[in-house]
Order: structure tokens, then sequence, then C-alpha cells
């Protein structure tokens, strides 16, 4: 009887002294690599967004999460070499913020697992095989915005519908995803019928080059492609519009809130914070090429009518009861 008592006793002295050096080990702090070509002041609100997504799933950043961030600046020419930092500083996932980032992590790695955020054709760009099954190390949100330049623009010759041409705001240095956009641009452009006026920016400067080519052209709209350089400098964006009195439509929200004329498109919000869901998963073991691509389901379209009456523009009902934002 004491044999067993002292057998016993053994026992759970192993196993309290197995759970004390258990609680003793250090958890793993997961690092997280997080690519893009904006700047951070400029993407502090998908930053957040991506964070709170992260909070929810139980990751604080400091704590039990370490985010080694890369901010190209708007120079897409340095992503590769930014990518490559991360690679080399072996996080267990990268996060890369649109297409021209996804690409340059991709061909950075073959190993550690790519969350792509806000990509508009990750098949057509090469990023993965398909958006059920997309293969290799990456995976992602999709925000389809090269989809929806078509309404954005059916929406300006809808509330305008005397405007024979619109001047259309790119950024040459995104290639590929501005790319898919202009193409998608000057598809719809010829069917309303629209003259495009294709004018390229890259920065601050050459966006105020751009407002200037327009006045001197004579163009009274304009559509502002989706690109981090522009989301990043929407403040100059809207105000240039509004100087120049131009009724203007984007694909952010977030412009449109800086005092553009409209916007239509995804909520990139939620595709930063639907991006954490992939993390997490990656993090606890899935493959990314088994995860789906997440296609966006809600789109919104935003108004700001203070803006509509200081460029004198009259919008019908008929396009005021559809928006989902009217800023007053």
């Amino acid at each position: 009887m004491k044999s067993r008592i002292v057998f016993a006793a053994v026992v759970m002295l192993i196993l309290l002294n197995a759970r004390l050096a258990e609680a003793q080990q250090p958890k793993k702090v997961a690092r997280i690599g997080f690519l893009a070509a904006a700047t951070r002041t400029g993407y502090q609100h998908l930053t957040g967004a991506f964070l709170q997504g992260l909070r929810e799933l139980g990751y604080v950043e400091g704590q039990n999460i370490v985010i080694e961030y890369r901010w190209a600046e708007g120079n897409f020419e340095r992503l590769p070499e930014l990518a490559a930092e991360l690679v080399h500083l072996k996080v267990d996932v990268i996060v890369a913020a649109v297409t021209q980032a996804s690409l340059a992590a991709k061909n950075a790695t073959t190993t550690i697992p790519i969350v792509m955020v806000a990509i508009g054709s990750p098949v057509e760009a090469g990023l993965v095989s398909s958006l059920a099954r997309p293969g290799s190390n990456i995976t992602g949100t999709s925000t389809m915005a090269d989809e929806v330049v078509g309404k954005q623009l059916g929406l300006l010759k809808e509330t305008l519908p005397k405007i024979s041409r619109v001047a259309a705001l790119w950024n040459p240095s995104n290639s590929v995803f501005q790319a898919s956009q202009v193409r998608q641009a000057e598809s719809v452009a010829k069917a309303l019928p629209i003259t495009l006026q294709k004018l390229e920016a890259r920065d601050p400067a050459e966006i105020v080059r751009a407002f200037t080519a327009i006045s001197k052209e004579g163009t009274r709209a304009l559509i502002v492609l989706s690109d981090p350089v522009f989301t990043s400098h929407r403040n100059q964006i809207a105000d240039l519009a509004l100087k120049h009195h131009l009724p203007a439509i984007t694909g952010t929200k977030e412009v449109a809130e800086a005092g553009l004329f409209m916007s239509y498109g995804p909520s990139f919000t939620e595709s930063y914070r639907r991006a954490a869901t992939y993390v997490d998963k990656i993090l606890k073991g899935a493959k990314p090429g088994d995860i789906p691509v997440e296609r966006p389901t809600k789109f919104e379209f935003v108004i700001n009518l203070k803006t509509a009456k200081q460029i004198g523009a009259t919008i019908p009902q008929s396009v005021m009861y559809r928006a989902d934002k009217l800023i007053k």
C-alpha cells in the first residue's frame, strides 16, 4: 500500500515539474514582415486595420508578435531590396501590400509564407495559380480594384452626362497593377464614349504637374486610379481637385473622405483586417497554397456633398440614392 502511495506521489511530482518547466519555457514570438510600397504615415489607417485584426485573434505587437516594417516610400524599385531584407531576417511570414510588393516578396523566397493584401488580379499578375488553390507559398486578399474602374467611370458619366473627356491619373511605377486598371479604363471609356486623357504621376511634384496639364487641356472630370502613392497623398489630390473645380472619382473611400468628389470600390481597410486571419492560419500550421484567396463581398459608394457644393456639381437623385455614405 505504501509503495503505491509513494509511486503515485512520484508520478504527480514528475507531472508537476513538467508543467512548471513548460510554463517557464518562453513562448515563441512570431516575427512578421510587412512590406509596402507606400509611406508609413499615409498607410496608418491600413496598418491599423491589420493590427486590429491581429488583436481580435489574440496577437499583440510587442508581446507575442514582432512586426518588421519595410516601407518603399513610393519608390517601387526598392521593393526587391526590402523583400530580401525580410528574407534575411528569417521572418515567419511576409505580409505584402499591393501587387508590386507581393511580386517582390514572391521573387525573394519560395519557402517563407506570403500573405498578399489588396491585389487587383492575382492570377493575371502571376502571383497565384488560381483563387481557389493558390499553390506555392502565397495567398491573401484581392480587392478587384481593376474590375471596378468601369463602374467608377460609369458613375461619373451618369452624374455628369455632358462630360466627353476625362483625365485618368495613374502611376507607371506601379506597373502591373496600374496597367491592368488603365486597360479597363480605356475599354470602358471607349464604350461610353469618353476620351481618356492619361496622366502619369509618381510623386507629389508629378501630381501637381498632372493637374496643371488637366487645366491646360480643359478637361472637366477626373478618375484617380487606386494606388498606394495616391492613397498616401490623398489630401494633396483632394485639395488640387477642389482648387481646379474638378469632379473626380476614385476607388478608395479615404480619398473621398479627404475631400475628393466621389469614390466607389471595395473596403481596403477590411482587406487589411482580413489579412490577419491568413497570418493566424499560417502561424498555426496551414499551408498558404491551400488557403483560397478572398475576394471582397461589399463595395462602398461615397459622395462628398460638401465638395459637390464647392465645385458646383449637381448630383442626380438616382445617383444620390445609391450612395452608401454621404459626406456633408
